[in-house]
């Protein structure tokens, strides 16, 4: 009994995952995008920008080039160049969903420029660069044959204690 059952779970999640694998994106597919970005963790926020290149290698499988430049707050500047794979699935003839995995740089300057009045001033920065990790997934919704708009939620692992959540969402254009 417990054969059989475990027999019908197992197919019924190879029949869920072969069907949910067909993907209207195919192989050789590309598209260029821009998304806006919240930034979070070790208890600094901020918003970004970013831009995105995408290609589909085969046709579960796309790899995605961003940059994104996060706005100085607090005299913290950041940066952030990520490459990450997405496996497709397409869960109707709308929506695709997939999981990210990746890995990324990211960089950050600290300035100030401080004036003292008719005792001068004092400026100064300082700059990091962290190599980390990308864990995360996110949705795409095309709102015609060329436009998808889509929303990412990911976590960034990096060193130097730069580790943050990125909540994103935007634009692409499939060519």
């Amino acid at each position: 009994m417990k054969s059989m059952l475990r027999t019908t779970v197992i197919a019924i999640i190879a029949t869920l995952t072969m069907s949910m694998t067909a993907n209207a994106q195919q192989a050789g597919d590309m598209a260029v995008g821009a998304n806006a970005v919240f930034g979070t963790g070790n208890s600094f926020s901020n918003f970004g920008i970013g831009a995105k290149f995408q290609y589909n290698v085969m046709d579960p499988l796309r790899l995605e080039g961003s940059f994104t430049y996060f706005f100085k707050k607090n005299f913290l500047s950041m940066w952030d160049a990520s490459v990450n794979a997405h496996w497709l699935f397409s869960i109707s003839d709308k929506i695709t969903i997939y999981p990210l995995a990746g890995l990324s740089m990211l960089g950050t300057t600290v300035s100030y420029d401080l004036d003292l009045g008719p005792f001068g001033g004092y400026a100064d920065s300082a700059s990091a660069t962290e190599f980390g990790f990308n864990l995360g997934g996110g949705i795409d919704v095309p709102v015609s044959d060329k436009f998808i708009i889509n929303g990412e939620l990911k976590y960034k692992i990096c060193g130097g204690g730069w580790s943050r959540l990125l909540i994103s969402a935007g634009v692409a254009y499939r060519f």
